[in-house]
């Protein structure tokens, strides 16, 4: 078993020593106080020193334990010690590793010092109390400030010996702040008003020892930044590249605890405590840089991220966390990115926390029921919404974009649904937050933030999607267009029938004329795809017109001469052929070289055509096959009479193949 030595003097440290606890190794941790010692996690792998070592016990120490690694995460003043540990490790030819500290960023401060005698120098021409934060080795060299008994108040470690050097420096025992951090913004801000503090002592430890923090409640409190500054460090590691290392030398494995949490529209207000307390306990926060901005607590780190890849690359490149929180907008099972990211984690622990989603607060804020309600994002997706909303009550839409909302309202005017109820929600849970109601029609040259949500609401919902909508129903041309051929009605059901379309069928309408059969497909096939193909001008303009007025926006027009016309269309699972033009065969060819197992109909008016499509049969070895002749009359009105008029007589062919 390998044996690592820490000296773990910080933060950084003993979240080390936390991830060694669980790991196949043999480690020592030494720290140089019994607090230092009693606040590392127990393992059966782990010992802990709680005393100072000067350098004939370090070197005792590691000609005893021969270990294959110190680590040196001493704290960035205690240069001392990382002298003595460095040369103790190179005298006995031990490998060492020094943890650096990241340096704290500020901006706003009033006196910047080398060390603590130039803060003094400082301090001692100043009015104003003092709060002190630099812990209690040096102590007594502050006590050299003019009035250091009534101005300076010191906050040290709960420690005898640190209150001994406070009260040996002459400092008031009212004036001792005892505490164990890591303190909070909060916190810091209580502390610096109840000592009436105007300037707050500082070294510059990194934004670990909670030097953010620091900064943060100063300005809060009016109080003016001293700092010392950042000592030099020698070559050394952060604490994720000395995680990497120790896994990539030692074969280790690392298990985080992930939480993938959902924080509800955006509001703090809105979060469940759950979500709330994993949020704040996090180590290391991971989301959309408006959430992240949203529900952070100060100082925390954060990193943003909206993709499942960006998300999991964060986790695997920063070791050194071991609490993650990844936060989703909304809720984690509602259009959510957690469905991506979860069989991405599965080397982690993690847990899903659910969060109120935009649909419920924004039916809650209508005082509207969403039971009947169906769900779509539009949001960097295709929809085709209009289906949707002619076969549903209600319609909930994610919306995204500059135009979105009008976009969306423009649709359903397309598709004669410009009367549906609109509600839209924006800027949700914000204090800024409003919900407007009206039409398709009023809302679609109308500007809306750019994530809204939407609830859509249609009272003659349910439109009839049998087979054989009335010729009546679609245009078939004069004047410009003339009349173009149409497949009619009870010969359109019954070719529809036949083709046993499924609901995401991919659908070929070859001389698609009107469209008629092509927008009944797509009706039928609500959730496929239909291409429409059809050659000549006026026809093809017509069947634009007919998929614009029912709104099928699954139905492509394609203009051109079958075969040809379908070369770079996708694989067909069912194909209507209404006329070929003397391209049966061909047809036909092109449709089973892109799928043998495609499922045909065909319709002749003509002997010729019936012929053909009965040699087809043969010569192509359809095995599942079916002729129908069928002949249909239709009453007319002649006075006060009703006389039966019969149409062309019309053979229909479907053709499958079978097979696997």
């Amino acid at each position: 078993m390998h044996n690592i030595c820490v000296f773990a003097g910080t933060s950084e440290g003993r979240r080390l020593v936390e991830f060694l606890s669980g790991q196949p190794v043999k480690v020592t941790a030494c720290t140089a106080t019994e607090y230092g010692g009693g606040i590392l996690p127990p393992a059966d792998n782990l010992t802990v020193s709680s005393k100072r070592l000067p350098p004939e016990e370090i070197r005792a120490l590691l000609d005893t334990e021969k270990f294959d690694m110190v680590i040196d995460a001493t704290h960035p003043y205690a240069e001392s010690i990382t002298e003595s540990i460095s040369a103790v490790c190179s005298e006995s030819g031990t490998e060492y590793i020094r943890l650096l500290r990241e340096e704290g960023e500020y901006s706003e401060v009033a006196f910047y010092a080398d060390n603590a005698a130039e803060a003094v120098a400082f301090l001692d021409q100043t009015e104003g109390n003092i709060l002190l934060t630099t812990g209690s080795k040096e102590i007594g060299v502050y006590s050299g400030i003019h009035g250091f008994e009534d101005r300076v108040y010191a906050r040290v470690l709960p420690l005898e010996n640190s209150i001994r050097l406070c009260t040996d420096a002459g400092m008031k025992p009212a004036h001792i702040i005892a505490m164990q951090g890591p303190f909070p913004e909060d916190l810091n801000t209580v502390l610096l008003k109840m000592t009436s503090a105007a300037y707050l002592v500082t070294k510059n430890d990194g934004n670990p020892g909670g030097f953010a923090e620091k900064v943060s409640s100063a300005k809060k409190a009016g109080a003016k930044l001293v700092v010392i500054g950042y000592p030099p460090q020698k070559e050394g590691f952060g604490l994720s590249e000395v995680i990497l290392m120790l896994c990539e030398r030692f074969s280790l494995k690392r298990k985080a605890d992930i939480a993938v949490v959902g924080i509800g529209p955006g509001s703090k207000d809105l979060m469940t405590k759950e979500v709330s307390d994993a949020v704040s306990s996090a180590e290391c926060l991971i989301g959309a840089a408006r959430m992240l901005e949203a529900v952070k607590r100060q100082g925390q780190v954060c990193f943003p991220a909206i993709s499942p890849a960006d998300i999991t690359g964060i986790i695997e490149s920063h070791p050194e966390f071991s609490r993650f929180t990844v936060v989703m907008s909304g809720d984690t099972g509602f259009f959510s990115g957690t469905k991506k990211l979860l069989p991405l984690l599965q080397e982690h622990s993690v847990r899903v926390l659910p969060g109120i989603s935009s649909l419920v607060y924004l039916c809650s804020r209508t005082g509207k029921s969403y039971e009947d309600t169906i769900t779509v994002s539009l949001h960097g997706r295709e929809h085709d919404i209009v289906r949707d909303v002619r076969k549903h009550p209600g319609v909930f839409a994610l919306v995204g974009g500059s135009s979105g909302v009008k976009d969306l309202c423009d649709s359903l005017c397309r598709g004669g649904l410009e009367n549906v109820t609109v509600t839209v929600g924006e800027r949700l849970s914000y204090p800024e937050e409003k919900i407007s109601c009206g039409t398709a029609e009023e809302f679609r040259n109308k500007d809306f933030e750019t994530l809204s949500a939407v609830l859509i609401e249609n009272k003659e919902f349910g439109s009839v999607v049998s087979a054989g909508l009335p010729d009546e129903a679609f245009q078939r041309g004069s004047g410009e267009y003339g009349v173009v051929p149409m497949t009619k009605s009870e010969v359109r059901a019954v070719c529809l029938s036949k083709l046993q379309l499924k609901n995401n069928s991919v659908c070929w309408d070859i001389g698609a004329g009107t469209g008629s059969v092509a927008i009944e497909m797509a009706l039928l096939a609500s959730e496929g795809s239909v291409y429409a193909v059809e050659k000549k001008e006026a026809a093809y303009s017509l069947l634009c017109d007919n998929i614009r007025k029912f709104g099928c926006f699954n139905v492509s027009a394609v203009e051109g001469s079958a075969p040809e016309a379908c070369e770079k269309l996708p694989a067909p699972t069912h194909v209507f052929i209404g006329g070929s033009t003397g391209n049966m065969k061909s047809i036909l060819t092109a449709v089973l070289d892109r799928n043998p197992l495609a499922r045909i109909c065909a319709t002749a008016i003509s002997l010729e055509s019936a012929a053909e499509l009965t040699e087809c049969i043969k010569s192509f070895g359809f095995d599942d096959y079916e002729v129908v002749s069928l002949t249909v009359s239709k009453n007319r009105k002649a006075g006060s009479y009703n006389l039966m008029t019969g149409q062309n007589p019309i053979w229909i062919f479907t053709m499958q193949k079978t097979g696997e």
